[in-house]
């Protein structure tokens, strides 16, 4: 051959840049030297990155045929050779992945430069080893040196200093010192200063949760709660230049053993924050480091004690003042707002709102009852607390859900808890998204709805919450299909192991006519948490509007039995409706599920909104038994299932009806 493979081609991976044109290599801007045929293995791989090179291929364009017996040895050598450049492992690979008995594949994120003219003119397309810089015993100790954890420096402490822990000033304060770093760090990799252009790639960040050091089980609220709170603040300090992946793709990763290449492949981050807390007799220590994923660099460690903390305003003055002048991020102006207007939090009200917060995350009827009760005492606590009432919203907004409460009961509780959280600081992201789900379910009020959705992903564009909730609350309900999916996509993107939301991209994508789609998202739910009930449910509702009514029966057979159903419950319901389904066809299926769901309804301490029992009539074609349930749908404001009227393919059999047109009307949907 007389020039490399990819000739042309400029790439960087990790701290290395990869010149296909020159056969150089350079790490952090310093040649290091690598023989011909190592380079030419390494060109192949990086042909097509994350692509299996198979031994035979390698052999067919790298090794003359006369050569063929010394194939294997040579190979390996230069797989050696690579692994010593890059300092990487075969046991636990970061660059270059053995792939046994069929070839390897480049596993390390690349990035493609513009070209260039060649640095040095080739005669042979061989690189020059001549005056090289670095020897590789030299690049191994370096490398060595370089793989050794950060030392972690402590802050400076005051005896003076209260004692008492101020969670979310230590959250905040780690959350913007890390963006201040994080930016440092994005401008040396793309080669230029963030005062002159942001970069075009939003760099993604996954906070990995906090490790309760404090050999109290009892303290996992805290260390979690930290968690969520650094999570939420990183997500709005730089919204256009640094995403977040959410809370509960976060959580899957709670006392995993992964590795840091591992997770960030999983999650498609660049960077990973992990830490740990200790709280012991009233004192609490907070260590972070910061690392990168592509090369598993530490850039970054820090510790942080209460002794060390001063007035929470003054902390958050200064470092908004090292993003703004040092690294100049692009900081939303209401977070610039809020950073002087900080309201002082009473620690109690703090510490019970975090123990909230550590309830409703559990999504359970018990577990929601308790973090109202929590979040009622952080507001009596702090009258002022505004994060306070926004958990109280969002815990009242998933009480119906759940069926701990009916719509009635709980969603006025919901707007009023909003509305509060909003008074007391109109940039908290959490209170409008809470406050417009109140407005889509229960007040019919789209247009509300919309505004609260749209500020709130204004504050805060890293909320997937908010994203799911402006596909699921407003956009999909308006017939906006395309923009739906866009939405909860979006939503997917920040937090990619969400059950809800991989789950309504699935009803998405049948909404809006795309079964194909929809099948396969269901699937894809289902592989990753095949107990998760309610993704079976929904898959059934998927194969009944397709016509599959016998696959429907054992998917509905395998939810109720994961919802609480026990294992005689659910197959001699499944028995049932097959024998109605063989016996009378579509309708009596529909008429079997009919009964089975009044039979529900009529069981003491079972939830069963009208909403269903009219789907189950309007299915069956009894359209007059169908509306009348939907008026009692209406009169109970059950507006998860009416907002969706308009583009739910299970009420196609009311369509043209004057009495559904009406409907449509009154909620606010269109025809």
């Amino acid at each position: 051959m007389d020039a490399p493979i990819n000739s042309g081609r400029r790439i960087t991976t990790g701290l290395f840049e990869v010149d296909l044109t020159s056969g150089e290599v350079l790490r952090e801007g310093r040649r290091v030297p690598l023989q011909d045929q190592p380079f030419r293995v390494l060109a192949l791989l990086l042909e097509d990155p994350g692509q299996i090179v198979t031994r035979e291929q390698m052999q067919a364009t790298l090794w003359p045929a006369d050569t063929y017996v010394g194939f294997d040895e040579g190979l390996n050598t230069a797989i050696r050779k690579l692994r010593v450049l890059f300092g990487d492992s075969a046991d636990n690979p970061r660059f270059i992945e053995t792939i046994p008995r069929r070839g390897y594949r480049f596993i390390a994120p690349v990035n493609e430069l513009p070209n260039r003219n060649s640095l040095r003119a080739l005669s042979t397309g061989k690189p020059d080893l001549k005056n090289t810089e670095a020897t590789i015993p030299e690049v191994e100790a370096e490398l060595q040196a370089r793989d050794r954890p950060a030392r972690t420096v402590s802050s400076a402490a005051s005896s003076r200093s209260s004692r008492r822990i101020w969670i979310w000033t230590l959250s905040i304060a780690l959350a913007a010192t890390l963006v201040f770093m994080l930016a440092r760090v994005i401008a040396r990799t793309h080669g230029s200063s963030l005062s002159a252009t942001l970069p075009a790639k939003r760099e993604m960040l996954a906070v990995l949760p906090f490790q309760n050091l404090s050999n109290d089980p009892a303290q996992e609220y805290f260390s979690d709660g930290l968690t969520e709170e650094t999570i939420t603040d990183l997500g709005q300090l730089s919204p256009a230049q640094l995403g977040v992946i959410a809370r509960t793709s976060a959580m899957v990763y709670k006392h995993s053993d992964k590795t840091v290449s591992e997770i960030g492949r999983e999650l498609g981050v660049d960077y990973i924050l992990e830490g740990s807390v200790r709280r012991e007799n009233g004192r609490a220590r907070i260590s972070a480091q910061l690392i990168r994923v592509n090369d598993q660099t530490h850039l970054w460690a820090q510790s942080y004690d209460d002794q060390g903390l001063r007035n929470f305003l003054d902390v958050q003055n200064e470092i908004g003042r090292a993003i703004a002048e040092q690294v100049q991020v692009n900081i939303a102006p209401q977070r610039q707002f809020e950073m002087s207007q900080i309201h002082s939090v009473n620690p109690e009200a703090m510490d019970l709102y975090l123990k909230g917060r550590f309830y409703w995350n559990q999504r359970t009827p018990a577990a929601i009852r308790e973090s109202i009760q929590f979040f009622n005492a952080a507001t009596a606590a702090d009258p002022g607390f505004a994060l306070a009432y926004a958990g109280l919203a969002d815990a009242y907004n998933i009480s119906n859900i759940v069926g701990l409460y009916s719509p009635k009961e709980s969603l006025p509780e919901a707007r009023g808890a909003a509305t509060r959280a909003i008074l007391l600081n109109p940039s908290l992201a959490e209170a409008h998204a809470a406050l417009g789900m109140e407005k889509s379910h229960y007040e019919f009020d789209l247009p509300g709805a919309k505004a609260e959705f749209q500020k709130a992903i204004e504050l805060n564009p890293n909320s997937a919450y908010t994203h799911f909730f402006y596909s699921n609350c407003y956009l999909m309900p308006m017939s906006r299909r395309a923009e739906a999916i866009a939405e909860n996509r979006k939503a997917l993107e920040l937090d990619p192991f969400s059950m809800p939301i991989n789950n309504f991209l699935g009803e998405t994508y049948l909404l809006a006519g795309d079964y194909s789609q929809s099948y396969q998202q269901f699937q894809h739910t289902i592989e990753l948490d095949p107990n998760f009930g309610i993704s079976h449910l929904y898959l059934a509702s998927l194969l009944e509007i397709t016509g599959k009514f016998e696959d429907a029966i054992n998917e509905n057979e395998k939810g109720q039995l994961l919802i609480g159903f026990t294992p005689q419950e659910a197959s001699e319901r499944a028995a049932r409706v097959l024998r109605a389904l063989r016996s009378g066809g579509e309708k009596g299926y529909w008429k079997e599920r009919l009964a089975q769901d009044l039979h529900e309804m009529e069981k003491a301490g079972v939830r069963l909104g009208p909403s269903m029992i009219a789907e189950d009539y309007a299915l069956a074609g009894e359209k007059d038994k169908a509306f009348e349930w939907l008026e009692r749908a209406y009169e109970a404001r059950e507006g998860g299932e009416l907002t969706l009227l308009a583009v739910d393919p299970v009420w196609k059999n009311l369509h043209g009806d004057p009495r559904f047109s009406d409907l449509l009307r009154r909620i606010g949907l269109p025809e």
